[in-house]
């Protein structure tokens, strides 16, 4: 049973550069999957892309509490696509941390 006080939450804004959206779509769905099938910790992991800039994307993540976030951070899949593969890719980077309101 998750407690709602201890939600612990991620939006991620990435743009990617120019040439390179189509393979941060592809990691990016793979990546997805991956939060989703090996961490129980993930409550919610979506992926979204700006309607209007192709290649602007937004990562919207909610975690039962801050430690299985950072075991997110620590997890090979997270390691190898996002840190590995995907951030090579970027021209922006934003993350920003939020804890669940009651």
């Amino acid at each position: 049973m998750t407690n709602q006080a201890d939600i612990y939450c991620v939006a991620a804004e990435w743009l990617v550069q120019p040439g390179h959206e189509a393979t941060v779509r592809r990691l990016l769905r793979e990546a997805a999957a991956a939060v989703r099938q090996h961490e129980p910790g993930n409550l919610v992991y979506t992926a979204h892309e700006s309607a209007d800039e192709p290649g602007r994307f937004f990562i919207y993540e909610q975690y039962a509490n801050q430690d299985a976030q950072i075991a997110h951070r620590a997890a090979a899949h997270f390691q190898d696509l996002v840190l590995g593969q995907i951030v090579p890719l970027l021209a922006e980077r934003k993350t920003t941390f939020y804890r669940l309101l009651a």
